[in-house]
């Protein structure tokens, strides 16, 4: 009899974990508590609470070539750089090829996953689950693979802005915002300068009467081409490249690189420098944050040292008044509200997990999250790795003891 694994969410990192799953000969049955497939890009014009949602116009920051799964290349007609519609019929069309959605349980929720009282002999989890129905159901399970991602809990530091409460006008979390219509005409501070920060300034820079940027430590903005045009990541993401990485000094390749990033545009003139060195961040993706700032339509600003109602002073000195709304671009914070303490194990509860996937606190390597990484480059080509890897493990067909590596 096959092993039961559940496998927590269909978004990519759930499908290429059912295909895993069935590939070992395991049997996964998938929980997903939203109607459809693809997570993230899913496009949604309402947000809803604790399911993260892409914003209209955002288009990929890796190359297909680079992002498709090991076993279905993306559309040939498919341009490099995928709107966020089209990456979600790549997902549509590799749940239809390999037959995955008869293992999908729609609008059903997880409410905890927790060791069943015989864990320490069978490593087996009991997993509580709600339909749209309302109606409860306790699942015995063989192992669990956890695929919701970390963009479910925005963070809002609205407590680190002194005086924003005298702020009479609109805010909102990027996780919120969908479109640059409601901000025609008005002036918007944008708070972070991640990707989404970079993108949503440069889309409302278009229809605002002046948008701001404000950024604490500054970033390394990188283009999607590189050498002839060619996207960045096929010509970065290379053997040769990994090697010299290697052997190299790191104080060298961060120097070496950025002179090279500012002959294009020098960060420091743009306001763009940050505090960090190169490789010691993931960079910003974007062709068109520079334009916009060397065209005065987006202002970069240092960190915010207090709202004055309407007024925002900047910790340089300067300040901008008659401000219409604020953009926190501030990130998300991890959230498994349906795990136990007991895989947490660092301090604050924070998630501890051998080599990106497995808690070493627990007697038996049967729970494993997937795709919870920020690396250089895709992530669901290395969530299909560690799937690949997370199901040889649950299988036995690869075996290790955390032991060994403390």
């Amino acid at each position: 009899m096959a092993r039961r694994v559940a496998v927590i969410g269909a978004g990519s990192s759930g499908l290429t974990c059912i295909k895993c799953c069935l590939e070992e000969g395991l049997e996964p049955v998938c929980f997903e508590s939203s109607d459809d497939i693809g997570g993230l890009w899913r496009f949604k014009e309402i947000p809803e609470p604790e399911r993260s949602s892409t914003y209209r116009s955002l288009v990929t920051n890796t190359s297909k070539e680079m992002m498709c799964f090991s076993d279905l290349p993306m559309p040939a007609h498919f341009p490099n750089f995928m709107h966020n519609s089209q990456l979600l019929q790549y997902l549509q069309l590799y749940a239809a090829h390999f037959n995955l959605l008869q293992h999908i349980h729609f609008q059903t929720t997880v409410l905890s996953v927790k060791q069943s009282p015989d864990f320490a002999c069978s490593g087996q989890w009991e997993v509580l689950t709600e339909d749209r129905d309302g109606l409860k159901k306790i699942h015995i399970f063989d192992a669990v693979l956890v695929c919701t991602g970390h963009y479910t809990k925005p963070v809002m530091p609205l407590k680190d802005f002194p005086g924003f409460e005298t702020f009479k006008g609109e805010y909102c979390h990027s996780s919120e915002y969908k479109d640059p219509e409601p901000y025609k005409g008005k002036k918007v501070v944008v708070v972070g300068i991640g990707n989404s920060g970079a993108d949503i300034a440069v889309e409302l820079s278009r229809v605002a009467k002046k948008t701001f940027v404000s950024t604490r430590q500054g970033a390394w903005v990188i283009r999607r081409t590189s050498h002839k045009g060619c996207p960045f990541d096929i010509t970065a993401f290379t053997r040769l490249l990994d090697l010299q990485g290697l052997l190299l000094p790191r104080r060298l390749i961060n120097w070496v690189s950025e002179r090279e990033l500012n002959q294009k545009y020098d960060h420091r003139l743009y306001g763009l420098m940050p505090k960090h060195r190169l490789f010691d961040q993931i960079p910003v993706i974007n062709d068109d944050l520079p334009a916009c700032i060397l065209l005065g339509v987006v202002v970069m600003k240092p960190h915010i040292q207090e709202f004055q109602g309407s007024t925002v002073a900047f910790v340089n000195g300067t300040k901008e008044e008659q401000i219409d709304a604020v953009v926190f671009c501030t990130g998300y914070n991890c959230s498994f509200p349906f795990l136990t303490a007991s895989v947490f194990t660092g301090p604050g509860h924070n998630l501890n997990l051998y080599k990106h996937i497995f808690p070493p606190s627990l007697e038996h390597p049967t729970l494993a999250i997937i795709g919870l990484i920020e690396p250089w480059g895709p992530i669901m080509p290395m969530a299909e790795m560690q799937a690949r890897w997370a199901t040889q493990v649950i299988t036995g067909n690869f075996s290790f003891s955390f032991l060994c590596f403390f």
